[in-house]
């Protein structure tokens, strides 16, 4: 009988829900539990054939455990080696090579050096910055944001974007920002957003999100996307999270003039709590995660690697990064997507696969929030 173990720090109602949910779903073929560790010895596998990683991008220890499972046997979701590669920047550079419509981003040294480095050691670095290439390229009004979404950008109520109106301000906080590495990204009014959540590569959840709500109204709204623009928005969801390589992801659309603008692409460890999603998109998550993880139970043998690799990666081992430009070559994906929806306790929620149209030209920025 295989196990399938949920690694998890403070939260509580996710994990214990996907327990006792694959634990219903597999009626004993299969047992989920909470991950526990007493040891770890080098080469020496856990005792779990999967192991639902929810927290080790936080811990590192956890995440050399989760490579030294992933090394003998176990199916980790998601990739113990893919943790750092799927910063803000990068995302936003691969979904731009993808096709798919990114806001004008630059990246920003750190204000402060970082500890154990001195002016020697940023002796590529110009010294001042091109400024005014970098603000004629983003604009202003503006958002700073922390360029791999960890730590905050210091302002109000500690957050991880702060808006700019102007040149000035945006020296001013800057200069509060320390060791931080940051984003400089283009403002994009939205007139709606949306949040995709994306499972195994296969499952997508779309809804409409209103973060000018308070934190738990924010997926109480009734925007409704027309039927070409969630094609639009499912395809560059499930193009870009399969590139990237996760297994679980959630990304955000900010929808201006009918184009989708990808504002977030890489959370593979969404906020899970039934107070803030609502009771029907936990209910999916819940579902889907645990259907998904017993796929991975049933697949998975410890005679060979188990983890789940992304197509840039891929590509990039073997001929190199190919530009895509549209989603017919994911339309196998989509039929076994509905192949596996047949079969009992699999989720609800097919693929859509769907050539990109051609973005409209942007207009010009205005006061928003992204």
């Amino acid at each position: 009988m295989k196990k399938i173990g949920v690694l998890f720090g403070r939260e509580r109602s996710f994990p214990e829900a996907l327990i006792a949910r694959i634990n219903r779903i597999a009626e004993g073929s299969t047992v989920a539990e909470a991950v526990n560790i007493d040891k770890v010895m080098a080469g020496r596998p856990m005792d779990y054939a999967v192991v639902v990683d929810r927290i080790s991008g936080d811990v590192p220890f956890y995440r050399a455990l989760l490579k030294n499972a992933a090394v003998t046997g176990t199916a980790v979701i998601g990739n113990p080696f893919l943790n750092g590669t799927g910063d803000y920047f990068f995302t936003l550079a691969l979904a731009g090579k993808l096709g798919i419509p990114v806001p004008g981003t630059t990246l920003l040294p750190s204000y402060d050096k970082p500890a154990g480095t001195s002016d020697a050691s940023f002796s590529n670095l110009a010294f001042p910055m091109d400024w005014e290439a970098i603000f004629a390229y983003i604009g202003f009004p503006a958002y700073m944001k922390v360029f791999d979404g960890e730590g905050t950008a210091e302002g109000p109520a500690g957050k991880k974007a702060q808006w700019l109106p102007d040149r000035e301000s945006f020296f001013e906080q800057h200069g509060r920002t320390g060791q931080q590495v940051m984003l400089l990204q283009e403002e994009i009014r939205a007139e709606q957003y949306y949040r995709c959540f994306c499972i195994g590569g296969r499952y997508l959840r779309t809804v409409a999100y209103d973060r000018r709500n308070p934190l738990y109204l924010r997926y109480q709204t009734d925007g409704q996307a027309d039927a070409a623009l969630l094609e639009r928005i499912e395809g560059y969801a499930l193009q870009l999270t399969r590139y990237l390589g996760y297994e679980v992801n959630m990304l955000e659309f900010a929808v201006r003039e009918d184009i989708p603008y990808l504002v977030n692409g890489c959370e593979p460890v969404p906020a899970a709590e039934p107070e803030l999603l609502g009771t029907a998109l936990f209910e999916w998550l819940v579902e889907t995660t645990a259907s998904y993880a017993l796929e991975r139970a049933e697949a998975q043998s410890a005679e060979r690697d188990n983890l789940h690799w992304g197509e840039y990666l891929r590509a990039s081992a073997g001929t190199g990064f190919a530009e895509v430009r549209d989603l017919e070559v994911y339309a196998s994906v989509k039929a076994e997507a509905v192949s596996l929806m047949s079969a009992e306790n699999a989720p609800v929620m097919p693929v859509r696969a769907t050539k990109m149209a051609k973005p409209k030209k942007a207009t010009a920025r205005s006061k928003g929030s992204v």
